[in-house]
């Protein structure tokens, strides 16, 4: 099965050498997502609660470049810099788990890029393979989408 890099311009470019997010048959596996806000290149910081509902923001844009939402996420994984911050990033991110919640884990991390307070990795899953459509590449004018992948 050959894995699709899944990329968007509403959401953070990857500080790295890393994808936003692969695609592996059914499987959509999105990276890390902070409070960096796309439009502004700036991290959104002040409260837990204003940091993660850019998570959370961050997180449905790369999931909808994919063909999915967060209904069809089945598994995340939550850092939080400060385990204190749990009840208020809780109530944060109930409000987009509002049915049928994925599985959890939160931990808390040492320290986290960019000295973020939270930062959330997703695993989802379509339903049916063909869902998919690549989306080109927004950003520079004239730059060339690139090439669909093949499906086997």
């Amino acid at each position: 099965m050959p894995k699709e890099i899944v990329r968007t311009d509403t959401a953070p470019s990857p500080i790295g050498p890393y994808s936003q997010a692969v695609r592996a048959g059914n499987l959509i596996f999105v990276a890390g997502q902070g409070c960096m806000n796309p439009q502004t290149g700036q991290m959104e910081r002040g409260s837990i609660q204003s940091e993660t509902r850019q998570v959370m923001e961050n997180l449905k844009s790369i999931l909808a470049a994919a063909g999915a939402s967060l209904s069809d996420v089945v598994k995340t994984t939550c850092f939080l810099a400060d385990i204190d911050d749990f009840q208020a990033f809780n109530a944060v991110y109930a409000e987009y788990f509002t049915s049928a919640p994925p599985a959890r884990t939160t931990i808390q991390a040492a320290r986290l890029p960019g000295d973020i307070r939270v930062e959330v990795e997703v695993v989802a899953l379509l339903e049916r393979q063909d869902l998919f459509q690549p989306q080109p590449v927004m950003g520079a004018a004239g730059a060339t989408p690139p090439p669909a992948v093949p499906r086997a």
